[in-house]
């Protein structure tokens, strides 16, 4: 018999609908799992334990007075943390900083009122780097969040806990965040599919802007299948969003389900970011992917040039100044790491007409390459130019040297941010040292139910979801 942390979302939340596993146990095994293994990986800042015990009672009561099981909400039962930049009432929240030790959440953010009413189960928040500015998961309120299949080495970032957590089988699934590739990279070297969503397709409200449209939450799971429900409890907006994302013909389940057809797909493994090389690992794993994609009848061919290397200084400018956007006392300032007390010295250096001519620029740019990307299905990319890195690789630099690494290991992910558009990060590939290489697929604007299906279409034809590391059966 499987143990409950080898079933998927889909399977947990099958089992407490027909009764066959009560929620309290269900959590009750999570949690004894973050007791006894999470101070390897990192994974967690807080465990809500009382929370998610009284929650598991309060779904078990749920199912026994409800008659017909279609009427429980899709996620009944089932784990699901949230990342240490997300609001929860009543729940410490750090942002990845000591500067806010004391802080708690005074208000749900909208993605958790969501899966809050899909019957998630909340177990905890999952550790992320100060504001979530860094490609991987080291601060000074937590452990380094460890990718799992190698404890010396970095989950990522910014959305390393929540990766770590899944890839341990700590979580079934986890909320994430992507401001720059916060989903993907740690998807990449976790061994996890991730999708970062459309602009504007999940609420950032009721307290964080998305004034650059830059950041979104999204889901990462082990499954194609178990992403995409989660996606469909996270989408919609709410009054004030500032983007919306076109609709979709039906469920991004129902996209998992359906075949994507033959497509038209470009691929690249030219970075954006001058200076960047891709390691023979990450190639291999693109070509390797290309191959398979024909394989199963896909059309694929060479994508025109379209983001050029000169829009990095752009997209770095609107950075620095997101880092200013946490306001931080200042005599909590002495508080900050290093690297986030330089970006935002760099952010407070853009005056206003210098911030507006970068965001004009990236747009300018977008208007040139949407109408090349549009012309394909999907876009096909390493996600990152480097196999998982060792703790320590980017935080044990200076800050300028620490930053010039990041933007090497991860030349491939902002574009996709600047311009909205929906992308995933998909786990087909391990090295002969068992480090897993993922792949990106990038889709037009609101084509997340393409990337879904194809996606699933090369899990069935590459399963992925049986292999795990050796932490997983500590």
């Amino acid at each position: 018999m499987p143990d409950i942390h080898d079933l998927s979302v889909m399977r947990l939340a099958q089992a407490v609908r027909s009764r066959e596993l009560s929620p309290v146990d269900i959590v009750d095994h999570y949690l004894e799992r973050i007791e006894r293994v999470d101070p390897r990986v990192g994974a967690f800042v807080t465990v809500t334990a009382e929370q998610a015990r009284d929650q598991a009672r309060q779904a078990a009561k749920l199912v026994a007075d409800t008659a017909d099981p279609a009427d429980l909400p899709p996620l009944l039962g089932v784990p699901i943390p949230i990342k240490d930049l997300n609001l929860v009432t009543g729940v410490p929240v750090t942002f990845g900083s000591a500067a806010y030790h004391d802080l708690t959440g005074f208000a749900d953010d909208t993605v958790v009122v969501r899966l809050r009413e899909a019957g998630s189960v909340l177990t905890g928040k999952t550790n992320t780097p100060e504001f979530g500015l860094p490609c991987y998961t080291e601060n000074d309120v937590a452990p380094p969040a460890r990718t799992p299949w190698d404890l010396t080495r970095s989950a990522g970032g910014s959305s390393g806990g929540a990766a770590a957590a899944v890839a341990a089988g700590l979580a079934p699934a986890a909320q994430a965040s992507d401001g720059g590739g916060s989903i993907r990279i740690p998807a990449s070297v976790c061994g996890l599919f991730g999708i970062k969503p459309s602009r504007g397709r999940i609420s950032q409200g009721p307290v964080v802007p998305d004034l650059f449209g830059l950041a979104t939450s999204g889901p990462l799971a082990r499954t194609v299948r178990d992403a995409a429900l989660l996606l469909d409890v996270m989408a919609g907006n709410e009054p004030g969003d500032l983007y919306l994302a076109p609709p979709v013909e039906r469920t991004f389940l129902g996209y998992a389900e359906r075949p994507p057809g033959r497509l038209r797909i470009a691929r690249s493994a030219v970075p954006s970011v001058p200076g960047a090389e891709v390691h023979p690992d990450c190639l291999a794993a693109y070509e390797e992917a290309s191959a398979l994609l024909e394989e199963l009848g896909h059309e694929v061919v060479e994508l025109p040039p379209t983001f050029e290397p000169d829009l990095v200084p752009h997209f770095e400018a609107l950075w620095g100044v997101m880092a200013t956007l946490n306001p931080v006392p200042p005599e909590r300032e002495h508080l900050l790491q290093p690297l986030t007390r330089w970006l935002r010295e760099r952010g407070h250096a853009t005056s206003a007409p210098e911030i507006f001519k970068a965001h004009a620029a990236l747009q300018a740019a977008l208007r040139r390459a949407l109408p090349v990307t549009n012309e394909f299905d999907a876009i096909l990319h390493p996600t990152l130019a480097q196999p998982p890195v060792p703790v320590g690789y980017f935080h044990g630099q200076e800050p300028a040297e620490n930053f010039r690494r990041q933007k090497m290991f991860t030349p491939f992910t902002s574009v996709y941010n600047v311009s909205g558009q929906p992308a995933v990060s998909v786990p087909l590939h391990w090295t002969d040292a068992g480090l897993p290489i993922g792949v990106m697929l990038a889709g037009r604007l609101g084509g997340e139910g393409v990337l879904i299906s194809l996606s699933a279409q090369l899990e069935e034809a590459r399963p992925w979801a049986d292999r795990k590391p050796e932490v997983w059966y500590a």
